[in-house]
């Protein structure tokens, strides 16, 4: 093998690769060695069939696998002698079109080469961390807001009409073509119109009923109703209004806390603060990230890939069309030309991936599969029924399980730079928090 320099510039390399023709028949004579165990030809046994005959019988096909593998190789060979890393995929192409057994086989390679990325004294950075703890304030607000989700009712005065959000109780008979159907008929049952928990129609035929009123009830089930025997048929319910309440907030005691699980008030009140304060600390944490982001953007400057700076430029223009044009889902619109604003924010993104890359690479850092799991399982719950199909599919694409991978292993680089700098606590109130997290959304 052969390789000569025919390009230099920056982290820009060009080279020729010759994998002599005699190289190449070592190859395929190795393979032929290879697989002439296995190979029946008829006049001859098993395994004892001439060389020159396996040759001329499959020679043509394993010179083409045998021409992969060689350049495959020396390719190879290449960046191990060279230490190059290619940012992107090499661009490979056979110049000798007119190749035939017997020539050499001359191949140009060309690609960007990673940089050499300096190292950073992290114990000189510095950031803050900021603390919030939850205040009685909040946590009242956060009671109140729970005591309007798990309301109570209470009886509206004599005579009073149910609206949309009452619960009426009823007692009530369905019946199709005047025949009573299973599971038709209940007794005492509560029902909040508006809850959409009926067939389509049914509860606000109840808006603006009294309490002792009879009243009938007209509706069709649905054609795809699970029922069989109903899906599609009208019906008539035969309701009997016996109360009719109003909504109102759950009273804030210990009997509203075991609704949520909790022994008592004051152990929800401790739930509440103990959740509120790990809010607090993810936003605290994003800020604190953000800093530590801008320090190495400050500290470190190198020379970056080109490819790799305009695949991220195109990227960010691309999403951004699309955060300001959400009513065109798919791609067929105009090309998206990157900004100088685009072009500058993927200079800093691509040369802070490298740079985190690099120091998780020499920390050892890695994601571990129990890790990696726990990310696939809490994505696999926005896909509500079909949570193994989402599983299966992540295992079965490396693509897919790369994109998780590469913020998790973002995280645990961060996390280990946080126990490296100088970090000092700053206690704040929830407003400033709040506040700190609106300047960053706003950069």
């Amino acid at each position: 093998m052969q390789v000569t320099e025919t390009l230099n510039e920056g982290l820009k390399r060009g080279y020729n690769i010759v994998v002599t023709a005699a190289e190449l028949a070592t190859k395929v004579d190795e393979k032929l060695v290879e697989a002439r165990p296995d190979i029946e030809m008829k006049g001859f046994r098993k395994g004892k069939v001439p060389m020159a005959l396996l040759k001329k019988q499959y020679g043509q096909r394993l010179t083409g696998e045998a021409m992969q593998e060689s350049i495959d190789s020396a390719i190879a060979k290449h960046f191990e002698d060279s230490g190059d890393r290619p940012a992107m995929q090499p661009a490979v192409k056979m110049t000798n079109d007119d190749w035939k057994e017997g020539d050499d086989i001359n191949v140009e390679m060309s690609y960007e080469a990673l940089p050499t990325i300096p190292e950073v004294d992290l114990k000189k950075i510095k950031l803050e961390k900021l603390i919030t703890k939850a205040d009685d304030a909040s946590v009242d607000e956060a009671l109140a807001n729970l005591s309007e989700t798990a309301q109570d009712f209470a009886d509206r005065k004599k005579g009073s009409k149910a609206k949309d959000g009452d619960q009426v109780t009823i007692d009530f008979l369905g019946k199709v073509e005047g025949e009573p159907f299973e599971g038709g008929t209940a007794e005492d049952y509560p029902l909040v119109l508006g809850s959409n928990s009926f067939i389509p129609g049914f509860e606000a035929q109840l808006v603006g009923a009294k309490v002792d009123e009879d009243i009938e009830v007209k509706v069709a089930f649905p054609a795809e109703y699970g029922a069989e025997n109903l899906a599609g048929k009208d019906a008539v319910f035969e309701c009997k209004v016996k109360a009719v309440k109003a909504p109102k907030a759950s009273e804030i005691n210990d009997d509203m806390a075991k609704k949520f699980g909790a022994e008592d008030l004051a152990a929800l009140k401790v739930q509440i603060s103990e959740r509120l304060e790990a809010e607090y600390a993810g936003a605290a944490r994003e800020i604190q990230k953000r800093g530590l982001l801008d320090a190495l953007d400050k500290m470190v400057k190198f020379e970056l890939p080109p490819s790799l700076v305009e695949a991220e430029a195109g990227q960010i223009a691309h999403q951004l069309w699309h955060d300001e044009n959400p009513e065109i889902e798919g791609h067929d619109h105009p090309e998206v030309t990157p900004t100088d604003e685009h072009n500058s924010l993927a200079d800093r993104r691509v040369r802070l991936g490298l740079l985190l890359a690099e120091m998780g690479q020499k920390a050892e850092i890695q994601v571990t599969d129990a890790e990696m799991t726990q990310a696939m399982m809490n994505q696999a719950r926005q896909y509500p029924g079909k949570e193994r199909e989402f599983f299966e599919f992540v295992q079965q694409n490396q693509q897919m399980q790369q994109q998780m991978r590469a913020p998790l292993f973002e995280d645990k680089v961060v996390d280990y730079v946080f126990e490296l700098a100088t970090v000092t606590d700053k206690v704040i109130t929830k407003d400033e928090l709040q506040k700190a997290v609106e300047a960053l959304e706003e950069e």
